[in-house]
């Protein structure tokens, strides 16, 4: 069996730059439009919210018609200060967002009007704790911060959602140009329910934890990979080292390592002590997407 293939702390600085740059140059042409389409988006929507609850003073009266309105719920997350996730919403509240669970509980109604209420961004809504009307001035401000608040967190998110999307794309094209053929995604417990060599499946359970692709290879081992783009050096220790390789530690734990080889298709800005970490001490091999034929090469080298 041939060994993936480990890099030296030159070899992992020089791609990490590679991969910084492109990031960089990537950053700097995305479109404005996009930004202010979003804000333009919800600007509107906002002021729905305000003119609906009567710059909130009516919220407990409107509740229902906000909470069963797509775009109103998104805003009535964001009047607290930090916006409250969905998931936190319904923890925090006791409650469920379904319109029939809504409309026949009242009282969960009022639970979840509380949480916002009692997390209100006092510096966009004054007026509420000073029991007081709105001037003209406030409410502007209020819908501008909000909607700015909104439109950002909507384009981070969107991005790590479509840089993924990408960087996942791009390796299975590369896959199916290598002629390896994509199976059914099914669990995968013992080394019998897995891809054979030569195929490959998408967004599996493999032992305890999820594989973005698991891959056959020609020498009866199993490539286990993840697709991880990193906006910051911060952030690279969570989706390299908190994710990727310890998922490579759980995986050849439970399938040992003559079964399977772990491993990260990455993009964006990494640390070069986290590279190594993952790479020496965690057993992650890593394969960067500006470079995906070095990861089919080694796939296909494996065949020897």
């Amino acid at each position: 069996m041939i060994a993936p293939p480990k890099w030296t702390d030159e070899q992992l600085d020089a791609e990490r730059n590679k991969a910084r740059e492109i990031f960089r140059q990537e950053r700097m042409l995305e479109p404005l439009e996009q930004y202010l389409e979003t804000f333009e988006h919800y600007q509107g929507v906002v002021e729905d919210l305000l003119e609906t609850t009567i710059d909130l003073s009516n919220l407990n009266e409107t509740a229902l018609d906000v909470l069963t309105n797509e775009d109103l719920l998104y805003a009535f997350r964001y009047l607290a200060g930090p916006p409250v996730s969905t998931d936190d919403l319904k923890v925090l509240a006791e409650a469920k967002l379904s319109h029939k669970q809504l409309r026949k509980n009242p009282d969960m109604v009022k639970r979840l009007v509380e949480v916002i209420l009692a997390g209100l961004d006092r510096r966009r809504f004054p007026w509420v704790s000073d029991n007081r009307e709105a001037t003209a001035a406030e409410r502007v401000s209020a819908v501008l911060a909000s909607a700015s608040l909104i439109a950002t967190s909507r384009l981070s998110t969107s991005r790590r959602s479509e840089s993924k999307d990408r960087q996942e794309t791009l390796v299975q094209e590369a896959l199916v140009r290598a002629q390896m053929v994509k199976v059914a995604t099914r669990p995968i417990q013992t080394m019998n329910q897995a891809p054979r060599p030569g195929e490959f499946c998408r967004e599996t359970e493999l032992g305890s934890r999820k594989a973005d692709f698991v891959i056959g290879l020609y020498d009866q081992r199993l490539l286990a990979l993840e697709c991880k783009v990193s906006n910051s050096e911060t952030n690279s220790i969570k989706r390299l080292n908190n994710d990727a390789a310890a998922k490579a530690s759980r995986w050849l734990k439970e399938f040992g390592e003559n079964n399977v080889v772990p491993s990260a298709v990455l993009s964006g800005v990494f640390k070069l002590r986290n590279l190594l970490a993952a790479q020496n001490n965690q057993s992650c091999t890593i394969f960067w997407a500006h470079d995906i034929n070095t990861m089919i090469e080694w796939i296909q080298s494996s065949r020897n």
